[in-house]
């Protein structure tokens, strides 16, 4: 504890005697100031006791006493001692009066306690205190540093709480909380994501202050890396400003964290190498090697179904470097990278394996069917459609993605299940989706894939000299081809359709080859003719 006026007054040497403001006497003082001024209070900073003679002070005017002690009340002046047997022998009524009315602590100092002994008695005990919170500081780092070694962020969270006497959170890189100690804290942290996010969006190191949710505590935020953008952050909440010692602990925790951070950073690098070599094997169609060099380390992913995600930035997107898994810190300009700690962040905090290599300028993602990552991946992938469909939000070009989702495969089909990724991918890029899912295409319609200028002008090409014919007025060759197909080559079925005699049929057939120089009994004519009409629309009757 800082150094108080009971503390002085308690001090058997100094001889102090309390003559008004006694229900003050526990307010911390930071220094005793000695000053015969009419006016010290420019030269005060708040929390002085001063010590007075009254030398230049009208001390016996009531009046000229109660602007006295109500400046230096208003200056944040802590007390007043006031030297008796110099000036005056006893404190003069009027100053007693006015301290009394303004409730400012005023001491009476005998003439043997000197000036001197009481600024020496306040210098001495604020340096215990530094000492004591320096080290008390140094305990709280060496138990810090002993629980992070022993029992990794957890531990260090709840001795950092034990000596904060508050609580302790982390926060990964997309903001959600990942350790909380003690365990009622976690809910409390948890409504403070919307501050972290604030936060990583400012270059580390950052911290700021805000309130808790509820207003019971007092919270700080500190960013946690070493890059530019944060990987991580430390909340801890105290009912006041922590002290030194406290300070010195606060401290400490963030470099033990980020130490770990940037060591699992290292870890996770290492595992990505790892990674890549797995997915080469299990394209590879080396499903069994594939398990021998993955181990434990992807905890039976590759043992139960699985999605292949193959992610890429769209035109526009920002530039591309550094956009591996490794990379992805989710900054302004780098969608694979928020991809990326989408999915693993998903997956850090279900517990479930997730696979995220980068492959050039693309991403490749192997994650549990049914999984917290895949479902991170649809919910980041909506929320980028939905800004893509508002050109007013701000960045949604810049964060352009482009993602194909595989179906459900096991180890031995991950080639297949790449290729049906791969292929989603190019539905998707060709739609101006977001995401397309494969087994989407599988259960809907080919028409929607025939959906581009390039097979438009085909079958607009192909059907040109129908419709030019038609034009003259001299035959419907167009709707005819179109209930000849659609009837299978039957002629009765597609005449009476049209409300023509067979033979009448059979010869617009004909003229049909003739026009088009095609047979029609080629079905790969037949195939080439009726999707034309499907995708110039002209099918409608």
């Amino acid at each position: 504890m800082p150094p108080t006026l009971a503390s002085l007054v308690h001090h058997s040497a100094l001889k102090l005697t309390v003559r008004a403001g006694e229900d003050r006497l526990d307010v911390p003082v930071r220094w005793a100031h000695v000053s015969e001024l009419a006016d010290p209070v420019p030269y005060m900073e708040g929390g002085e006791l001063l010590l007075v003679t009254a030398l230049k002070l009208d001390a016996e005017d009531p009046e000229a006493m109660r602007r006295y002690v109500k400046r230096l009340a208003g200056a944040g002046v802590v007390g007043i001692g006031f030297a008796v047997g110099v000036n005056y022998d006893e404190i003069p009524e009027a100053l007693l009066e006015a301290a009394r009315e303004e409730g400012l602590p005023l001491l009476e100092v005998p003439r043997r306690t000197p000036f001197l002994a009481i600024s020496k008695a306040v210098s001495a005990a604020i340096a215990a205190e530094q000492y004591r919170a320096v080290t008390a500081g140094f305990a709280a780092q060496r138990e810090l540093t002993r629980q992070a070694l022993t029992t990794g962020p957890e531990g260090l969270l709840g001795a950092l709480a034990a000596q904060l006497d508050g609580w302790a959170a982390l926060y990964d890189a997309s903001g959600a909380v990942v350790a909380a100690a003690p365990e009622w804290a976690h809910r409390r942290a948890a409504r403070l994501t919307a501050e972290v996010e604030r936060l990583r969006e400012r270059p580390a190191p950052a911290s700021s202050v805000v309130g808790s949710p509820d207003n019971e505590d007092r919270v700080e935020l500190h960013s946690l890396g070493t890059g530019r953008r944060p990987r991580a952050a430390l909340a801890v909440g105290t009912a006041a400003a922590p002290g030194t010692a406290e300070r010195y602990a606060v401290h400490s925790a963030i470099a033990l964290l980020t130490l770990t951070t940037e060591r699992s950073r290292s870890l996770h690098a290492a595992e990505q190498r790892v990674g890549a070599a797995v997915l080469r094997m299990l394209l590879a169609g080396e499903p069994d090697h594939a398990r021998a060099v993955a181990g434990d380390l992807y905890d039976g992913l590759l043992d139960a179904p699985f999605r292949v995600l193959v992610a890429e930035a769209s035109a526009g997107a920002g530039a591309m470097a550094g956009t591996g898994a490794g990379a992805g810190t989710g900054a302004d300009g780098d969608p694979l990278g928020a991809l990326t700690e989408t999915v693993e962040s998903a997956a850090a905090r279900s517990g479930e394996a997730v696979l995220a290599v980068p492959d050039g300028e693309r991403l490749v993602v192997l994650a549990a069917d049914g999984g917290a990552a895949v479902a991170a991946c649809l919910a980041h992938a909506g929320a980028l459609e939905t800004a893509r469909t508002a050109p007013e939000t701000p960045g949604a070009d810049e964060n352009a993605l482009v993602v194909g989702l595989s179906a459900p495969a096991g180890p031995s089909a991950a080639p297949a299940a790449h290729r049906q990724a791969e292929q989603a991918l190019s539905v998707a890029r060709r739609r101006g989706r977001v995401l397309v899912e494969h087994e989407h295409l599988a259960a809907g319609s080919v028409l929607p894939l025939l959906a581009d200028d390039a097979v438009r002008a085909f079958a607009d090409g192909l059907l040109r000299a129908l419709r030019e014919h038609d034009a003259t007025g001299r035959g419907d060759l167009v709707a005819s081809l179109r209930a000849w197909l659609s009837r299978h080559g039957q002629w009765d079925a597609a005449a009476a359709d049209l409300g023509v005699h067979r033979h009448t049929l059979r010869y617009r057939m004909r003229r049909v080859e003739e026009i088009l120089g095609r047979s029609l009994d080629d079905p790969d004519v037949r195939m080439e003719l009726w999707l034309a009409l499907k995708t110039t629309g002209t099918e409608q009757p």
